[in-house]
């Protein structure tokens, strides 16, 4: 009788101890409790309360699995594959291992589901059944899988919570980023009896390493070009950022285009550190004489129509951050006829495939030109990536588009 007594007093006592132990851990996850601190309460309730002596947790963190907690062993542990004797578990089960010493060590696997995702796997060993004073351990082991499951729960909700908060700044960040790389092109272009500029700029991210610009340098003339970063994203939308502020502040210093192409290399070689490079197309237009110089610094070849006729503006030197120094540059000089056309474009433009793996090309571009004469700049540009939509069908962007667009009057 007394005995009996004994063993209902335990389990009032377990029963309370049970949901006591439920109400701290949810008021720890509700006051955003760490990792740490909910596995040191897990860790006390086996330790003080059910007196199991040998405990490993394996967690599976970042698609790897690590022992985040253990107590009463000793290196054994580590000799445990989870992907060899854990991952084929999904009820609590004794285990049995080729060695010897771990069998000696552990006695059970308690797996931690998220519906069929494995969280964890508590391997525990010693549970000190013999104790008369002691409630039978294996009698709790569902709610220790149940209780483990809640803190795994919340942990994983604690990760998930961090990374939509760094997902919800990276994505401003990059609204900023988009937003001031917007301010780099320049903000209006002309459209007079002189000339008429338009442009497109279609970022394969939210910001992008391609760049066009025009810049009046005095009275008579101008600079319009267009450049391209190896790479995409953030870090070639910094390095464009950085160009076009020197190229800014090199043009007003240099009257030779030859001279302003070599110190544009130097600035590209000292902030790329040779790890990227630029394609670069520049052309200074004399509107007196009609006269257009350029360089083409490896960029593709932008196409000038005049009447029927096609020219690529193909003169000039290699890419710049290939060389330490550029040595041999050719500057061209075309003498502009009214009404004729010059279109820049990128890589991205020309390169678009459809779903059977070809190119969009240099010569649809250039039809598109000779078929669509009487078309305004920005209503050619419209064209054009309509035209590349249809061509791409269901295949998607894989670079960064940019188009600009002149005709000189």
């Amino acid at each position: 009788m007394i005995k009996k007594i004994s063993s209902q007093s335990l389990s009032v006592k377990y029963k309370d101890l049970k949901l006591n132990l439920l109400l701290e851990v949810t008021k720890a996850i509700n006051n955003n409790l760490s990792k740490e601190g909910l596995l040191k309460i897990f860790e006390d309730f086996l330790r003080s309360e059910l007196n199991i002596g040998k405990l490993v947790l394996f967690a599976n963190e970042d698609e790897k699995w690590s022992c985040i907690l253990k107590y009463g062993v000793g290196s054994e542990y580590n000799q445990i594959d989870v992907a060899k004797y854990l991952l084929n578990i999904s009820e609590i089960t004794t285990i049995q291992f080729s060695s010897e010493a771990l069998n000696k060590s552990f006695e059970i696997v308690v797996p931690v589901f998220h519906k069929t995702t494995p969280l964890a796997y508590i391997l525990l060993g010693d549970l000190e059944e013999d104790k008369v004073a002691v409630s039978p351990a294996i009698k709790h082991l569902p709610f220790i899988q149940t209780l483990a499951n809640i803190i795994f729960v919340a942990i994983e909700n604690k990760k998930l919570a961090k990374e939509n908060l760094r997902q919800v700044a990276v994505k401003k960040e990059l609204e900023l980023a988009s937003e001031m790389q917007s301010m780099l092109f320049p903000s209006s272009l002309p459209n007079d009896e002189k000339m008429e500029m338009a442009a497109i700029y279609l970022p394969h991210q939210q910001v992008g390493g391609d760049y066009y610009d025009f810049i009046r340098l005095n009275e008579n003339e101008v600079v319009f070009c267009m450049g391209d970063v190896s790479g995409k994203g953030v870090a070639a939308a910094l390095l464009m950022s950085n160009f076009q502020a020197n190229l800014r502040v090199l043009l007003h210093m240099h009257k030779s285009l030859t001279d302003l192409v070599r110190e544009l290399n130097k600035k590209v070689m000292a902030n790329a550190k040779g790890e990227k490079f630029i394609t670069f197309f520049i052309a200074r237009y004399h509107e007196k004489t009609h006269t257009l110089n350029y360089i083409n610094a490896g960029h593709n070849p932008p196409l000038l129509i005049s009447g029927t006729n096609t020219m690529q503006l193909r003169l000039g030197c290699t890419g710049l951050g290939m060389l330490d120094e550029i040595m041999n540059i050719k500057e061209g000089v075309v003498l502009l006829n009214p009404n004729d056309l010059v279109l820049c474009y990128t890589d991205g433009v020309v390169e678009l495939e459809d779903e059977q793996g070809e190119e969009f090309g240099v010569k649809t571009l250039n039809d598109l030109l000779l078929n669509f004469p009487s078309l305004t700049m920005k209503e050619l540009n419209k064209r054009i990536v309509h035209e590349l939509i249809e061509h791409k069908g269901k295949m998607p962007y894989v670079d960064d588009i940019a188009l600009f667009s002149c005709r000189f009057r």
